[in-house]
This record gives structure tokens, C-alpha cells and sequence, in this order.
């Protein structure tokens, strides 16, 4: 009876399977069709759609312009009116959204003997956002490509603009090192989520003039980047700060303002596509508006000049913070209101400002939009900080580390969003890849429920087989900062997660450098947790010798306590871990230019995400120990010396003397 009862558990099994795959669609051997080839954006569709099927998949799928034979699949590719005209509609109450960037996925069955997957967008761009989320629905795996029958989505965005800053300058993380190919790589990542604006930084900024990591400079790059936005359909920004301006507000000669425009003219008239600049009032520098503004003005008719229909942006950081720039943002507004301004385009809320997004929408006029530019990048020291950060991890992993907060950022948008037309998020490298797809998400749909928006990452960046464990992965990241590091065991099981992940990886799974971002975390959380446990201890022990000083001798009892605390160094706690982490961080920087350490990699600086520069920074009183064991030696008497370690070993020495955040951070810029 039981081998009965197993043959009939295995055929169910089977004949589930079975009755699975027969509601999927192979589409191993499907034609890409491109209904208008003329269009470039409905061409790069194609190609995005092929490209990233086949790094998947290991399938090439053939894009052509004609329809194939009537028993092969075919995917349809263009506008809603385009596909009309090949007499491919939607179901009776269902329809492609007539909204910009919307679309519209179904499958017809009616005319053909094969499958045609029709990727119809309202517009050209649309068609972009249709073939990227093609891609999300797709099942892909080696040798495999299968969609379910069932798939039917109509849908477009809540909010018009959804973009993130793509800074190629020195003081990035890791986009001062990306080639062109590079970057047109992770504009299809981001497209394939919703994006559809980027923001461009210029040559002249606050920043060194060369990167070590420069394929090109930084002008043949930004005209590259704004040549290849152009290709995709999408829209370009450029954040464009009044560097050459004095600082401290004095007067603004001629001669200077006529150089500040004479560099924007030159650099303007070189780009394929600019919708839009934004001038920062402040960060850096702070400019009053009694030059900000004619300034901006004048840059308008430049930049109208050479492309016609874009739009200018400004915002009041840095404004009011401070005795010197007290009242400014209210001659901002003061400007905004009188009409002086109605050449403006738009308002800008980004960091260091001094009102609340809801506030400055009831004091700007309503005919000015406003745009949100969210810190998404920073941990620490920044708009958007890590509540209640445990001090180890926030004084080793840094203000840059590698942050996946899904659910912070999530209520993060959906707190404030309502007050703005969209985004385009702050971001100085790829550290913080996965909340750039959350914002992309909700800028479409509000209501995505973060959970799923991480396992479509998850799916579509890693793999089908990791969908549900990575996503737990990230979550697990994400709680790991929550809390005492102390009393957060899930630091471990976090780790356990992406060790068993690591174990079941092969070794395409292990080139993924998104992959080895989550790996990366999760062995640099746990060895700081563990050296935190390790560390305190040592302390303990060492201030239990310094209460047996008077049977020691004093001399005596602080050389071994010293000893004591030196087992950080000498004696490491999980070396392995550690060693690990080393290892990723040169896989990071080989796969996507990620500069984790300032001698071995030539970061900008440890606070630009060098964190492994900081893994072995004290996570307990130890360096103030030895400095006071230091003055207690040269102290001459013995009795004053058992004095001073009696006060030690009561608890009466001054733990946490020290800004460690700062003083670390400095240690480590001065010793490399």
C-alpha cells in the first residue's frame, strides 16, 4: 500500500507539473518583431528585450521586421497604433492607458497558430517600459524562456518623472570607473523598472577634476551619456550648481558671471538631448538670490538656444541654516511670488532645506511644480539617516555603504510624495541599487507592494532560483541595522541566508556583482557584530585584571590587561569572515568598479563608501585605555599608579571620550 500510495503522490506531482507548463508559453525559438524599425526608441526595445533574454537564457531571439510564419511565437513590439494596423487589438475592456510611458501586454491567440505577444505602448517610450516589463514577467533560465498564458497588464504612471542622478565624477563610488557600455547597461536596468529620466553631472563642479578611474573625461562622457539617453527616449537632466560663484555671498562681478555661462554655453552646445537643468542654490556653496536668479535667467535663453523646449529648476538648500544666509529663502519665494520669475520652470525640495516638502508646496505658488531630489544614497549625516543606527556598524560601514532600506524608502515616498510631480533621486554609486528600483516602482504604481518589488528584483537580477531567498536576503540587510547590534542575532541568520545562497551558486551566479553587494553586507555586518561581542569582552577581561593591580603590582597588571586588549589584533575573532569580505571587495571592484578601499582601490575618500578601510576600527574603549595606561607608566610612584587603575577598575574612566564617527573617519583619511 505505502509504494501505492507514493506512485500515486509522484503521478499527481508529475501531472501538476505537467498541467503547469502546458499554461506557459516557449519562447525559445519566438521572432522579435519590430513593427516601425525606423524608431529608434521601438529599436532599442528590441534589442534590450534580445540582449538581456539571451544573457539569461543563453537564447538569442532574432528581431526582424516582418511577421514570421504562422507556427512560430512571435513578440510584438510598437505603438498601440502601430499594432491597429496589423489588426492586433486588445480584448473588448481592455486597453492600452492613453497616458505617456503607459502600455499595454496581452497575448493573441486569434490569428495565427503560434502565440503573438503583443508589447504595445501608449507612445514611443512607451514601448521601452513595455519590453522591460516583458522581461520582469518572463521565466528565465538556462536554455529557457517561457511566459504564462494568462499574462494580460494595462497600465501607466502615476507620477511623470521618475529618475535617479548618474554623477560620473571623482567623488562617486564606483561611476567614475564605468565605460560607456557600462552605463548603457544599467540604463536598461532602470528602464526595465520604470525609469525614465537620469541626471547629468557637468565638468565643472566641487569635484577634482580627474578620477584614476576615468575611461574618458568627464566631457566626452556626459556627451555620450546624453547622446545614449537620447537613443532610449529618455529625458535628461542636469544638475548644474554655480561653482564659479563666490561663496560667502560677496559681490558677483560681471567678469565672473559672464565665465560662469560662457562654460555652461560651450558645454550645452554639445549635447544630443537636455530637457532640463537644475541649479542648486546651495550644496555646494550657498548663492543669494539676488544672484541666482539672473543668473538662471540668462542660462535659459542659453540652454533654449540650443534645445528649445527645455526647462530650468532651483531650490533653496543651504538656505537659512546659518546667521549669513538667514532670509534668503524667503526673498526666494518673495521672488517666485512678484513675477519676477516666470521664466522658471520649477522647484526643487532636496536636502539640507530648511522648511518640509508640504510646507514649501503652501509657500510656492501653485504654478510652479516641484520636484523631490531624496538623499537614497547615505546612511548617516544626510536627509534621509538610519534611525537609532547601532554606533559599531554606523562607525565601520560609513555614511556610503551598500544600504537596501526597501521599506524605510518605501514609506519614505509614500509619506511626502503626494506633494511633488516625481523624483529624481541623489546617488553616488551603485551602493544603493535596490532602492533606486523601489522609487522607480512606486513612481509608477504607489500601491506596489514592497515585497514584490524585491522578489522582481531579486528574480530578474539574480536569477528564478534565488527570487524568494535573496529578497529575504534584503530584508534581512535591512533589519540588521535595526536595534542594538548587540542584541540582534538576526545579523547571523542573515548571514546563514546568504552563505546557504553562496553555496548554491555557480559561478556565473558568483560574477553578479549585485550578488556580491548582498554578500558583501552580510559578512561585514556579522564580523562587526562578532567583533563587538569579541572586543567587549576583551575590555572585560582586561579591566578584571586592573582590579587585582595591588597583588599584581601596578606595572604588571597594565602590561597584561594591554595584552588583553591587543587579542583584537593579534587574536581576531572569525578571521574567516573577515578574509571574506577582502574577497568581495575586490570582486566588486572588478565586476562594477566598486572602490571599497582607499589604498587598494584609490577611492576618493573613506566616507565614499571605503568602508573596508574601516572593518578593523575599534569597537570598544581600548585605544583610551592604552592612552591612559601610557600616562599611568609615567607616573614615578607606585601608589599613585594603583590609585589611578583603582579608578579604572571602578568604572571611573570616561568611556566614549572620543566623537568616534569623526575621529575614525580622520584616522583613517590622515593614515591613507
Amino acid at each position: 500500500m505505502g509504494k501505492v500510495r507514493i506512485l500515486s503522490v509522484a503521478l499527481a506531482i508529475a501531472a501538476s507539473a505537467t498541467a503547469s507548463a502546458s499554461q506557459k508559453i516557449d519562447l525559445s525559438r519566438a521572432k522579435v518583431v519590430v513593427l516601425n524599425p525606423q524608431k529608434k526608441i521601438e529599436a532599442k526595445a528590441a534589442d534590450m528585450l534580445r540582449d538581456e533574454v539571451e544573457k539569461r537564457t543563453r537564447i538569442g531571439l532574432e528581431v526582424v521586421s516582418k511577421m514570421p510564419g504562422e507556427d512560430e511565437a512571435a513578440i510584438l513590439i510598437g505603438t498601440a497604433g502601430e499594432m491597429a494596423e496589423k489588426s492586433y487589438r486588445p480584448a473588448a475592456g481592455f486597453e492600452v492607458p492613453s497616458r505617456t510611458d503607459g502600455y499595454a501586454i496581452w497575448i493573441d491567440t486569434s490569428k495565427r497558430q503560434a502565440a503573438t505577444i503583443c508589447a504595445a505602448g501608449y507612445d514611443d517610450r512607451g514601448t521601452l517600459f513595455a519590453a522591460g516589463r516583458l522581461l520582469r514577467l518572463l521565466e528565465m533560465s538556462r536554455d529557457k524562456v517561457r511566459l504564462d498564458r494568462e499574462v494580460k497588464v494595462a497600465t501607466a504612471p502615476k507620477y511623470a518623472l521618475r529618475g535617479h542622478q548618474f554623477g560620473y565624477r571623482p567623488k562617486t563610488n564606483s561611476y567614475d570607473g564605468w565605460t560607456i557600455e557600462m552605463w548603457e547597461q544599467y540604463y536598461r536596468d532602470m528602464v526595465v523598472f520604470g525609469m525614465n529620466a537620469l541626471e547629468l553631472v557637468p565638468p565643472e563642479t566641487d569635484d577634482d577634476k580627474d578620477s584614476p578611474h576615468f575611461p574618458k573625461p568627464k566631457l566626452e562622457m556626459m556627451i555620450a551619456m546624453s547622446q545614449l539617453a537620447d537613443d532610449y527616449g529618455l529625458d535628461v537632466w542636469i544638475w548644474y550648481p554655480v561653482v564659479e560663484y563666490d561663496v560667502d555671498g560677496g559681490e558677483i562681478t560681471a567678469a565672473i558671471a559672464e565665465l560662469a555661462l560662457k562654460n555652461r554655453d560651450e558645454v550645452l552646445s554639445k549635447l544630443a538631448r537636455v530637457d532640463a537643468i537644475f541649479v542648486p542654490s546651495g550644496d555646494p556653496d550657498e548663492v543669494h538670490p539676488k544672484y541666482l536668479f539672473p543668473h538662471m535667467e540668462k542660462l535659459k535663453k542659453i540652454l533654449n538656444r540650443y534645445h528649445p523646449n527645455a526647462t530650468i529648476w532651483s531650490s533653496i538648500q543651504n538656505y537659512d541654516d546659518e546667521d549669513r544666509t538667514m532670509g534668503w529663502i524667503k526673498e526666494f519665494y518673495d521672488r517666485l511670488k512678484s513675477g519676477q520669475a516666470d521664466w522658471l520652470d520649477g522647484v526643487v525640495f532636496g536636502p539640507a532645506t530648511e522648511t518640509t516638502l508640504p510646507q514649501m508646496r503652501r509657500d510656492v505658488p501653485a504654478r510652479f511644480p516641484i520636484r523631490r531630489y531624496p538623499d537614497i544614497t547615505h546612511s548617516k549625516r544626510c536627509q534621509y539617516e538610519v534611525p537609532d543606527w547601532d554606533r559599531a556598524l554606523r562607525n565601520t560601514l560609513g555614511r556610503e555603504p551598500i544600504n537596501p532600506r526597501p521599506r524605510a524608502y518605501a514609506k519614505i515616498f509614500r509619506d511626502l510624495q503626494q506633494y511633488s510631480i516625481g523624483f529624481i533621486t541623489y546617488s553616488e554609486g551603485c551602493n544603493d541599487d535596490l532602492n533606486k528600483v523601489v522609487w522607480s516602482c512606486l513612481g509608477w504604481d504607489p500601491d506596489m507592494k514592497v515585497e514584490d518589488i524585491v522578489r522582481e528584483y531579486s528574480r530578474y537580477f539574480i536569477g528564478r532560483d534565488f527570487e524568494q531567498s535573496f529578497a529575504d536576503g534584503i530584508f534581512g540587510l535591512e533589519r540588521n541595522w535595526a536595534g542594538p547590534l548587540k542584541d540582534n542575532e538576526g545579523v547571523y541568520e542573515t548571514l546563514k541566508l546568504f552563505q546557504q545562497m553562496e553555496k548554491k551558486a555557480t559561478p556565473q551566479d558568483k560574477l553578479n556583482w549585485r550578488f556580491q553587494q548582498g554578500l558583501y553586507r552580510a559578512y561585514y555586518d556579522a564580523y562587526v557584530k562578532a567583533r563587538l561581542e569579541y572586543e567587549t569582552d576583551l575590555e572585560r577581561q582586561a579591566v578584571e585584571v586592573l582590579k587585582r593591580a595591588e597583588e599584581l603590582g601596578s606595572l604588571k597588571a597594565l602590561d597584561e590587561a594591554e595584552a588583553i586588549l591587543n587579542k583584537g589584533v593579534t587574536d581576531r575573532t572569525r578571521p574567516e569572515w573577515r578574509a571574506r569580505a577582502f574577497e568581495l571587495a575586490e570582486a566588486l571592484f572588478q565586476s562594477i568598479r566598486m572602490q571599497m578601499s582607499v589604498p587598494k582601490y584609490k577611492a576618493k575618500e573613506v566616507s565614499r563608501g571605503a568602508n573596508l578601510d574601516l572593518i578593523d576600527a575599534p569597537l570598544n574603549n581600548s585605544k583610551e585605555l592604552k592612552d591612559m595606561f601610557a600616562d599611568i607608566r609615567r607616573i614615578d610612584s607606585e601608589k599613585e599608579r594603583l590609585a589611578k587603575i583603582g579608578g579604572i577598575a571602578a568604572g571611573r574612566y570616561k568611556k566614549g571620550k572620543y566623537d568616534w564617527e569623526k575621529v575614525i573617519e580622520d584616522t583613517f583619511e590622515k593614515e591613507l
